[in-house]
């Protein structure tokens, strides 16, 4: 390769060789033994795929800490066609990443939206109760659910959904949170995650499950670039302006901090997390 032209048709190239590799048919992730009393993490996804999308952090805890990884399913989406096909591709996905899985209710929770927060009408305190419900029960070491500005109105939703959750049981648990990102970037994330190539294909292999979705948006295709570009940004959004982070070619952002009974308060140092670096130093009590 001897042009800048060759490098940008390289990347044209790999996404139409990507788009011929057949969904759905990855064998299962090697899934380590894990402990009965391991550290559970909870996952609340507001849609079926963000689970793996996000997944960088969650798969190296269960991977090299040997932690439990739960994922939540907050809702199965708003088409009521594609609910009970999106919970069997969702399955299908954890079954491949090796991650595990808990219904919020039949065919998942609805209206999950800022406004319904906001009214805290009926229908909404019954979803808090459930989250509450489900918190209460796991005792999670670590929670995961969107940033509060994550543009797609759901993911907002569920932001909120979290913290009334939280603010009901009070200090009846003090979990690590890590905000996530995928539709609206974060202002201020404070940790910044590598994934190995190895780690992004298991991703992206079971993001491929999520069949219905990634046929009308092969959004599997891209998560290496979006990955590729989170290096860039952390390097300066958590490592501080004009500062050059570690070597990462493949990363996810999160805002890392902790439940204390009434509200977040977030890590003040960022922080860098490398291949040979341990997970779970970062949610020790």
């Amino acid at each position: 390769m001897n042009s800048f032209d060759e490098y940008a048709q390289s990347f044209a190239d790999l996404l139409n060789a990507g788009s011929s590799i057949p969904l759905a048919e990855a064998p299962e992730l090697v899934r380590p033994n894990i402990a009965d009393d391991a550290p559970k993490v909870l996952i609340f996804s507001p849609h079926p795929d963000d689970e793996v999308i996000m997944g960088g952090l969650p798969l190296r805890l269960m991977r090299q800490s040997g932690w439990r990884v739960i994922n939540v399913a907050v809702t199965q989406g708003s088409n009521p066609q594609r609910q009970a096909p999106r919970w069997d591709e969702l399955a299908a996905c954890c079954r491949c990443i090796g991650f595990e899985l808990v219904a919020t209710s039949e065919n998942g929770l609805t209206n999950i939206q800022p406004s319904a927060a906001e009214a805290n009408g009926p229908d909404w305190k019954k979803a808090v109760d459930v989250i509450a419900g489900l918190l209460s029960e796991h005792q999670p070491r670590l929670i995961f659910f969107p940033h509060r500005h994550d543009w797609n109105s759901t993911h907002i939703g569920v932001h909120f959904l979290l913290l009334h959750a939280l603010r009901q049981l009070g200090d009846e648990i003090a979990p690590f949170i890590c905000e996530t990102e995928f539709w609206g970037q974060m202002r201020s994330p404070n940790l910044a995650v590598q994934s190995s190539a190895q780690e992004v294909g298991g991703l992206i292999s079971a993001l491929a499950y999520h069949v219905g979705e990634v046929q009308r948006n092969p959004y599997h295709l891209s998560l290496p670039a979006w990955m590729i570009d989170n290096t860039r940004r952390g390097n300066e959004l958590v490592g501080g302006q004009g500062k050059s982070g570690p070597d990462m070619q493949f990363a996810t952002l999160y805002r890392r901090g902790r439940w204390d009974g009434s509200h977040i308060v977030s890590a003040k140092e960022g922080a860098f997390l490398c291949l040979n670096d341990d997970p779970a130093s970062l949610f020790t009590p």
